[in-house]
């Protein structure tokens, strides 16, 4: 897993959300309503577990007064760093998201299950009318960037303004008009489209009120961590709060002049860092980038934050490995890195069990799923109006998701099943009655018959180039595109292998697929998904369009009722599975492991995988 154009999916889900980490699955790109997964992991015990109440899904004490020395190192899988700015299209994706989390501070956070938990270090949020729905936000006093300067108020006015609220982008926000480009290449514009005034208070303060349009059932998660609007200020030729006030006084000329710096500024080339980097790169969080801490495609380090105000760092050094899924467990082993996040095969569980007590085995659901995009632009073979809705139902009719699962999934956990929405997930209450209402079942058994019927009908002559695009490095993936070009050859599709290391920043937004295969990484959003399938959606790199579903959102967007969600959702699913959106496959399984000697470690369900509470980890 980012909802009403929200930010936080990486995609989303009614009731346990998700988001993109994409938000890929990697995510790939949220909460109310049903519950998320409670069942707590199951775990293969090492040396010692985690000294943890694991009913909790919230961040506990666990008595870390100090920073010690040393380091920890993880890996969530292969692919570089793309960025300080973690809040562009080509950055957002929960690869970067999982160092993100650990150098930027706000409100909340999510919790193991998709809980929405207050982050009470940073500050305090309180909730002064309901109508309108307005929310008065409390920086600590303490709060500050690790180079000095406090967190205020200055830096949620840029956020806001980077989402190119109405003034700067008329038509867009709002989402009148569908030719409105933004201003920023901000992934989200949630917080600008149901705050229009944006946050109001006085420049540098360290409290601010936001009046917020609609009563945003994801309202706590559309404030986001920002990022340093002094550095932005200056680095364009501005005072910082002349910027700030500038953005009060919606002072449009002021605001473009630091577009150029806030959409490229933080694009660093692989492995090279700035030298002043508390200058132009200062956190607000435990961790900051360590100087000459990054080698291209192989290790990112970030080191304690010596100016974090809350509890500290457990360990001086986290290590970001990149490392492929399958070579995971092997540096496991290794003692390359000590902890791991693969996506798992049906090797990976018996390969990290076979290591013996030296390491912990955790198995858990997430709130992360598969699915297959088809691509709605014009020059593309799914997209044409006349034949593009055929092709789409034809090959619906020959990918084998029930093979898919089988042979990929139900080895890993013999209780997944097919997963037939977007917005809820199967182990979630209100799956069936939300599946019944908006599918009939008709792409769960392939039909190649059917398909063939198709491809002739729609006169498009064969074999039919379909180019399947993923990020590069995974063997499930590279699994799943195998058995869908083994299955669709027959009825007229030559599909092609289109796995690509910058998969996410650069052709899945440019549109060079036919199938966009990833997932997407939720969390306890409820409206995210409109990022994802509104017409002016930031992530909605397919570029599909339907009224409805665009009028369907906005409703659910606008209320608190947990029943208006439902029906929305209901209606949502409906025109998805009429238009072939994209195709479900499954939800993934969780698997992780870590060195036994390693504390504080916990599972969750969540796009901020295994690494949301790092700052914890504690050698023994």
């Amino acid at each position: 897993m980012k909802l009403k154009r929200s930010i936080v999916p990486l995609a989303v889900l009614l009731s346990g959300a998700l988001a993109l980490g994409a938000c890929t699955s990697d995510a790939g790109p949220e909460e109310e309503g049903t519950t998320a997964p409670t069942t707590a992991p199951t775990q293969t015990e090492g040396e010692e577990a985690p000294p943890v109440d694991t009913g909790d899904p919230c961040l506990q004490d666990v008595g870390i007064t100090e920073t010690a020395a040393g380091q920890v190192s993880f890996s969530a899988g292969p692919g570089n760093w793309s960025g300080y700015n973690n809040k562009l299209a080509a950055t957002y994706s929960t690869y970067n998201s999982v160092i993100a989390n650990h150098m930027f501070s706000g409100f909340v956070y999510f919790g193991t299950d998709g809980t929405i938990c207050e982050n009470k270090e940073f500050g305090s949020i309180e909730v002064t009318s309901e109508d309108p729905l307005t929310v008065e936000y409390t920086i600590a006093d303490e709060a500050s960037w690790s180079d000095g300067t406090p967190v205020t108020i200055n830096d949620f006015l840029l956020d806001w303004v980077a989402q190119s609220p109405e003034f700067l982008a008329p038509g867009f926000a709002n989402g009148a008009d569908p030719n409105a480009q933004p201003v920023f290449g901000h992934v989200s514009n949630s917080f600008a489209g149901d705050a229009p005034e944006g946050p109001q208070g006085e420049v540098g303060s360290k409290s601010f009120t936001v009046v917020f349009a609609n009563k945003n059932p994801d309202y706590r998660l559309l404030v986001d961590p920002p990022l340093p609007a002094h550095v932005v200020a200056k680095q364009s030729g501005l005072e910082p709060d002349a910027l700030a006030q500038a953005i009060l006084d919606r002072d449009a000329e002021t605001i473009k002049k630091i577009v150029e710096f806030w959409d490229k500024g933080w694009l660093y080339n692989p492995g090279q860092l700035p030298d002043n980097l508390d200058e132009v790169a200062p956190s607000s969080g435990p961790y900051k980038l360590k100087a000459g801490g990054w080698q291209a495609d192989t290790a990112l380090t970030l080191e304690a934050n010596p100016a974090y105000w809350g509890t500290p760092a457990g360990t001086q050094d986290l290590v970001f490995r990149f490392i492929e899924d399958a070579q995971m467990a092997q540096a496991l082993q290794n003692g390359d890195v000590q902890v791991i996040n693969p996506q798992p095969t049906v090797d990976t569980v018996p390969q990290l069990q076979a290591i013996g007590p030296s390491v912990n085995v955790l198995e858990y659901s997430t709130l992360t799923w598969e699915h297959l995009d088809f691509n709605f632009r014009e020059n593309n073979v799914f997209g044409d109006n006349a034949t593009g809705p055929q092709l789409r139902e034809a090959f619906a009719h020959c990918v084998p998701r029930q093979q898919i699962v089988d042979t990929l999934i139900k080895p890993i956990n013999a209780e997944t099943v097919l997963m037939n929405a977007r917005e809820v997930f199967p182990f979630q209450e209100n799956y069936e009655e939300v599946v019944n209402a908006a599918y009939d079942g008709r792409y769960d058994v392939v039909d190649l018959d059917k398909s063939k019927e198709l491809v002739a009908a729609s006169g498009v002559a064969t074999p039919i180039d379909v180019r399947i695009g993923y990020r590069s490095g995974n063997e499930r993936r590279a699994q799943t595109v195998a058995a869908i070009a083994a299955s669709c050859k027959d009825a007229g599709f030559n599909v092609i292998d289109a796995n690509d290391p910058d998969f996410f920043a650069k052709s899945h937004i440019a549109g060079d697929w036919e199938i966009a295969l990833f997932a997407w990484a939720g969390s306890g959003q409820i409206a995210s998904g409109q990022n994802i399938y509104a017409s002016n959606g930031n992530q909605n790199q397919s570029e599909y369009a339907n009224k409805t579903v665009d009028e369907a959102w906005a409703t659910l967007a606008s209320s608190l009722d947990p029943a208006v969600h439902l029906e929305q959702v209901k209606i949502i699913e409906t025109e998805l599975w009429n238009d072939l959106f994209g195709i479900p496959l499954y939800a993934h399984p969780g698997v992780a492991a870590h060195d036994a000697t390693l504390s504080n470690v916990r599972s969750t369900a969540t796009q901020d995988q295994i690494s949301w509470n790092a700052p914890q980890w504690l050698k023994q």
